[in-house]
């Protein structure tokens, strides 16, 4: 069978791309070696932020944020979009340079973000402790939020699949035909098939799927750990970060806490058990920013994965030595709220020839010319 089209993936990212193409009228296929959302998706904390330190991201994060807004009419399901905003801790007068300096970009950029004194921190998230935190001031964009990466991750496969895409879930890749210097198809458990593209958005089996084309990429694959508590009363709105202490946390719609923190002995590899120390640094860490959560209970507490670039920015576009090879990867923690913005430009560049500024500031070919920008505001 022959495709325009093939996404090895079916997270956020391939199923976004599926539903795109698609809508172009363009034949395609995602083949999901498990289930859709099985990956990273499902298991991310499900943050959508703007505040960042490069132009890209803060650009990819804008428009992915617009069309989240939208995305409730669009694809005919509720996907969970609020906007809370992001609170980020500033604990000392170097994180508070680099605070004025990001918000300057973020504002010449067109984004709502302001210096927060830290008498009004409190003002936003009342359960804070500021003198336990250490903080002297913060960041706040009101329009950062939430998605539920669960009903929108179905809801793009659902109406990819009403445009036509085939999804093929529990269906391994297991090798990719080329022809020359070109993809030609893809060997999968459920047979070949042809194709003019090839898209990976296998997240942290990037490296794997790039490996089956003859290609090396730099992304390497790191756990990493939430906990979700049980209910309580809404108490505030906003995610609160640190990306000294490494923490995030929100209170979900539902009254859970959700949060993560990175573990001070973490390794890289594809390591899937939870770990007790985890748990305890994330333990202490929260109580020392909110005490009054010291009697919660943790419901669940799972693993997921890092795809991390070497600087956690994400690799699109056309791989330069291998013709309809689609980079989609490297997102280092933050592939599902940049999402809609990404697999908009690589719809536009896979169906109608249409080229971004993104496809070659993010290329993969940076790494090699050495035109490398590091993304500072990354938690963990």
């Amino acid at each position: 069978m022959k495709f325009d089209a093939v996404i090895v993936g079916g997270g956020i990212n391939g199923c976004s791309l599926a539903y795109q193409l698609a809508e172009k009228g363009m034949k395609v296929a995602l083949f999901e070696r498990n289930y859709i959302c099985s990956g990273a998706t499902g298991r991310c904390g499900a943050g959508i932020r703007q505040q960042w330190s490069t132009r890209e991201n803060i650009l990819l994060a804008m428009e992915s944020v617009r069309i989240f807004s939208k995305l409730d009419r669009e694809l005919n399901q509720d996907i969970g979009f609020r906007q809370g905003g992001y609170l980020i801790m500033v604990h000392d007068e170097r994180d508070l340079e680099e605070a004025k300096k990001n918000v300057k970009l973020q504002r010449s950029l067109g984004l709502d973000v302001s210096i927060v004194d830290r008498e009004d921190i409190k003002e936003i998230v009342p359960i804070l402790d500021v003198d336990g935190i250490g903080a002297i001031a913060a960041t706040f964009c009101p329009t950062d939020g939430h998605a539920d990466p669960f009903k929108t991750t179905f809801a793009y496969a659902r109406n990819a699949s009403m445009l036509g895409a085939k999804i093929y879930t529990h269906t391994a890749v297991e090798g990719i035909l080329k022809k020359g210097k070109r993809v030609a198809g893809v060997k999968t458990s459920k047979g070949n098939f042809e194709c003019d593209y090839l898209v990976n958005c296998a997240g942290a089996w990037s490296k794997e799927i790039a490996k089956m084309a003859g290609i090396s990429i730099p992304n390497v694959p790191y756990r990493k750990e939430i906990i979700v508590t049980e209910r309580i009363k809404p108490i505030f709105k906003a995610m609160v970060i640190s990306f000294k202490d490494g923490i995030y946390f929100s209170q979900q719609e539902e009254g859970h806490i959700l949060g993560g923190i990175p573990n001070p002995h973490e390794r890289e590899g594809y390591l899937t058990m939870t770990t007790f120390s985890f748990l305890t640094h994330m333990a202490k860490t929260l109580l020392r920013y909110a005490p009054s959560l010291a009697h919660i209970r943790v419901l669940r507490h799972w693993t997921g994965f890092y795809d991390v670039s070497p600087d956690a920015r994400p690799i699109l576009g056309e791989d330069p030595k291998v013709k309809g090879f689609i980079h989609c990867h490297g997102f280092s923690g933050h592939g599902f709220m940049l999402s809609p913005a990404v697999t908009k430009i690589l719809a536009e560049y896979i169906a109608d020839g249409r080229k971004s500024e993104f496809l070659e500031s993010l290329s993969i070919e940076r790494f090699e010319k050495g035109e490398i920008k590091r993304e500072a505001s990354v938690v963990g």
